[in-house]
């Protein structure tokens, strides 16, 4: 087997035994049943928002000492947090203990940046394209298996929704001792590059057409600790400028910043609106929902890929992002104004496909336009805008302390027109596309 073969897959196993999280889809009525005697209240305007706040404070700390660490240590942390998340949601139960929960939840997403960004560290570029379809069909595989594991062992009372953290906390374990068998990486993308830029102020070192020309420049010493900080970050600023000063990167930055900031929000408060929607029937299908969306998230995501490039020019993107948004806010939007569980789950279908596709074309455009050493960065800084509005979000919308403190139907209702007046924006792009258009022929 070639070794960058054996390594993906060593990757992929981490991510699948990660994903297996069969407690997750029944989490809100786990924390709010009879295992914790909490409210409803507390746990989506006390606690929940811990984790959001964490993840946001976490973040570009864990970036740089992701690329510092050289990837690794990282990803152990990773499970670390995730076996330490799911032993207290087994055996603590208090409101303090769940608020001191989602710190480390907030470690735990915000270290699986170390996942995404190892395989491109540790195998040849030719590759790239393959191995990411790989992690992506491991996380889609481990997230549709536990969804349908999930549904199973309810559904047939094989297991209660506290036992289901027994299964979680153990995959978290595998996943944590198989990280330890991952080869160490020697390079990273800035803190330990093969070849150290020189420090120099002049723009010689941003010839960023995927080749950095002082990248033949071979070091013959070890350099110092504040030349590698300095270089590191001097790169990571020219990575940075040259990437958003692309008009067309900045265009498709805005969508995925924007919509991943209100999915992200959807889908971490999603149980609660179903708990609300029909109060008489319990939502005992939540693992059968999250694996038939995964399955189709992964189709057409798939089916997205396919879409040949030159399709997209700039006003069919335009209009074709608004199009997409308000399809979105108008799921959400159902999901949200019915009686009927059976609709809910059905609009939260609809928004959770439509995001998958548009998230894959826009994600595969960004790249498109950007050079191979800055992806971790582009899609890391898009990523905190993210959650720097999902932050505003929730303390506006969802914190017990926040501006409005709304109940669940008012957050999902704002979560909907979020996403129409994200079609909004795309809309007016649109219009300013075609009149810059009209006046450029007449001039």
């Amino acid at each position: 087997m070639q070794q960058w073969l054996k390594i993906s897959l060593m990757l992929c196993t981490f991510g699948f035994l990660k994903e297996i999280r069969p407690s997750e889809p029944f989490i809100v009525d786990y924390l709010a049943g009879p295992w914790r005697n909490l409210t409803m209240t507390q746990v989506i305007q006390e606690a929940f928002p811990i984790g959001t706040y964490s993840y946001l404070a976490q973040l570009v700390i864990i970036f740089l000492i992701t690329d510092m660490l050289r990837y690794k240590p990282l990803i152990i942390v990773n499970g670390l947090a995730g076996v330490i998340v799911w032993s207290m949601l087994l055996w603590t139960t208090s409101l303090q203990a769940l608020k001191i929960l989602e710190i480390f939840y907030g470690t735990y997403c915000a270290a699986e940046i170390a996942y995404f960004s190892y395989i491109y560290a540790k195998v040849d570029r030719e590759h790239y394209q393959k191995v990411t379809s790989h992690t992506r069909a491991a996380i889609y595989s481990g997230r549709f298996f536990a969804g349908v594991l999930a549904q199973i062992l309810v559904y047939f009372n094989a297991m209660d929704y506290k036992e289901l953290n027994y299964l979680s906390v153990t995959a978290q374990i595998c996943a944590t001792l198989w990280a330890l068998f991952l080869p160490s990486v020697k390079t990273s993308m800035y803190f330990h590059r093969a070849s150290l830029p020189p420090i120099l102020g002049n723009g010689a070192d941003e010839n960023l057409n995927g080749n950095d020309s002082s990248s033949e420049k071979i070091s013959t010493t070890s350099p110092s600790l504040r030349r590698k900080m300095i270089s590191a970050f001097r790169l990571i600023w020219v990575h940075f400028k040259t990437s958003f000063t692309n008009l067309t990167v900045l265009q498709w930055s805005i969508w995925y910043a924007l919509a991943m900031a209100g999915y992200i929000q959807t889908i971490a408060y999603i149980q609660a609106l179903w708990s609300e929607v029909d109060p008489t029937q319990e939502a005992i299908w939540n693992g059968a929902v999250e694996a038939t969306l995964t399955l189709l998230g992964a189709v057409v995501s798939l089916l997205a890929g396919y879409i040949h490039s030159g399709f997209l020019q700039p006003r069919s993107s335009l209009f074709a992002l608004s199009v997409l948004s308000v399809g979105q806010g108008g799921a959400i939007l159902l999901a949200t104004m019915t009686n009927s569980l059976i609709t809910s789950y059905i609009g939260y279908i609809v928004f959770g496909v439509l995001y998958a596709f548009t998230i894959t074309v826009v994600s595969a455009e960004i790249a498109k336009n950007i050079s191979d050493d800055s992806f971790g960065l582009v899609f890391g800084f898009n990523t905190l805008i993210a959650l720097s509005l999902q932050t505003l979000l929730t303390f506006a919308v969802t914190d017990a302390d926040g501006w409005f403190a709304l109940d669940v139907i008012g957050q999902f209702t704002v979560y909907g027109y979020y996403f129409v007046a994200l079609s909004v924006i795309y809309l007016i792009f649109l219009i300013g596309e075609i009149l810059n258009s009209v006046c450029s022929t007449k001039l």
